[in-house]
């Protein structure tokens, strides 16, 4: 009887525990279907896992550029609002780029918009001899010239200005119409520049011819004559070859020379520019502001 009590007391306890399968192949098919609940649930705690970072990542990601591209349009904003004053539409800006293009080519080539020169002027004053005339203020004294004052440019050696007169003692001018008209002026310059400028160089050729005089009264009451005169020199490159073929004759310059004269004291004054005809075109408003101010003074003793 106690055995039994003891048995029966083994089995009330065994309910506590699961019941143990029947067999091996049901026992295995239970942990096999078990295994695969608990992968599903594994598997669809990944994918819920992975579904919430990627949103959490979208939302993330449009909430920066949202972020960002309202700051973008806040400070475009800004600088729209800035700037709207100097905005200018796409078709004027084209107009006005077409009419600057136009302008700056009638500029360059139109002769009523050139560009005035603002050369500095300095006043020359020779109360001795009794002239006085402007020059271009970076303009340099040459002594020796041979001439009464030289002045010349530092830059262009061909460039320069000169004042000649005639001996007081020589001389009795009263007046430039002493020479004559301004044509036969001209053609007395023309022929004294020739004479100066005689070369004793084989194959040379001198070319010259007036191109233009005229005659003022000053504001000081005087009358004076310019005249305008052209010089081209032409040298052969070899002057001692043989054959003609080999004698080539080339310019050497071409130069203008402006000449203003004056009498005044018995005395005849020319004032004497020379320039290359090149850079006569782009001075040639300087040039005459210097003839206009030649003047000639009574010398008092």
């Amino acid at each position: 009887m106690a055995r039994l009590v003891v048995v029966q007391q083994q089995q009330q306890r065994l309910p506590s525990f699961s019941p143990l399968p029947a067999s091996l192949s049901e026992f295995n098919a239970t942990r096999l279907q078990t295994q695969l609940q608990c992968r599903r649930k594994v598997s669809q705690l990944k994918q819920a896992l992975h579904v919430a970072a990627s949103n959490a990542k979208k939302t993330l990601t449009v909430s920066l550029t949202e972020q960002m591209s309202g700051e973008s349009d806040k400070g475009d904003a800004d600088f729209s609002s800035k700037t709207k004053d100097f905005a200018v539409p796409r078709r004027n800006a084209m107009a006005l780029i077409l009419s600057g293009c136009i302008f700056s080519q009638v500029s360059l080539q139109g002769p009523a918009f050139a560009q005035q020169s603002v050369v500095a002027l300095r006043e020359y004053i020779d109360s001795f001899d009794g002239y006085s005339f402007k020059y271009p203020k970076n303009w340099i004294q040459v002594k020796g010239a041979g001439a009464d004052i030289f002045f010349r440019d530092p830059y262009i050696l061909d460039e320069n200005l000169s004042v000649e007169l005639s001996s007081p003692s020589s001389s009795t001018y009263k007046s430039v119409e002493d020479l004559g008209p301004p044509e036969l002026a001209g053609k007395k310059v023309l022929r004294q520049y020739l004479t100066e400028f005689m070369s004793t160089r084989l194959g040379v050729k001198r070319e010259a011819k007036v191109l233009s005089t005229s005659s003022r009264i000053a504001d000081d009451g005087k009358l004076y004559y310019q005249v305008e005169v052209n010089i081209k020199s032409y040298a052969s490159n070899n002057e001692l070859a043989v054959m003609p073929k080999d004698r080539v004759v080339s310019l050497e310059w071409d130069r203008r020379y402006l000449s203003v004269l004056g009498v005044e004291n018995n005395q005849l004054y020319a004032l004497r520019l020379q320039t290359p005809e090149n850079v006569f075109v782009e001075e040639e408003s300087d040039l005459r502001r210097v003839m206009e101010s030649f003047r000639v003074n009574k010398v008092t003793a």
